[in-house]
């Protein structure tokens, strides 16, 4: 019998960045994993989302692979994120666009990271998504309803100003963290509510 202990596994998140405004959602979460030894993160990045990444902040798809464990490109339908049998924790898709959403919403997985996300979902792992744009059609409205339906989570980036935080980072790291809460990731970092002091 080996007397040598493995190391505990890595768990694994997957994020996602797509199309929309937004994708420093994208990098934070990113950055906040690689600060964390025990997770592992999986990046999928559509053409729009690398278009997008390069607009906001000048990064093209390299810049934002290094900042993963694991990458893959969109077009790898045949990539192990595709499976239900390889295990993960779930799934962040941030920022989703509107376009991401009602292919999700509708199983319509002609991407890796749609695939992905409806692999998410028929395991019953948690999916969620930074649905980015406003204001919102019905279309939109069905389809996050859809979605909901089927266990995932709407969470759009919205501030939260209660958290007192004065610049933009603050409302951005806020939004990241209590993503990260959904995962049972909880961070010191974050402020949370502490009620009105008995007022």
């Amino acid at each position: 019998m080996n007397s040598q202990q493995a190391d505990p596994p890595r768990q694994r998140l997957i994020v996602a960045i797509t199309g929309a405004t937004g994708s420093i959602y994208g990098l934070r979460l990113l950055e906040a994993l690689r600060e964390l030894p025990d997770w592992e993160s999986h990046l999928v990045v559509s053409e729009a989302g690398v278009l997008n990444t390069m607009h906001e902040h000048g990064l093209g798809r390299k810049d934002l692979a290094r900042l993963a464990d694991v990458v893959y490109h969109p077009g790898d339908v045949g990539a192990t994120i595709a499976s239900g049998s390889f295990l993960t924790a779930g799934m962040v898709i941030a920022p989703t666009s509107m376009k991401t959403l009602a292919a999700v919403a509708h199983a319509y997985a002609d991407n890796l990271i749609t695939r992905a996300a409806d692999v998410v979902l028929k395991e019953r792992r948690r999916l969620v998504l930074l649905t980015r744009e406003t204001p919102l059609n019905l279309a939109h409205l069905r389809n996050m309803t859809a979605v909901t339906e089927m266990g995932g989570i709407i969470f759009p980036p919205v501030p939260a100003f209660y958290a007192g935080g004065t610049s933009v980072d603050d409302l951005v790291n806020h939004t990241v963290l209590r993503t990260l809460d959904l995962f049972g990731i909880h961070s010191d970092r974050l402020k949370r509510w502490k009620g009105l002091g008995g007022r």
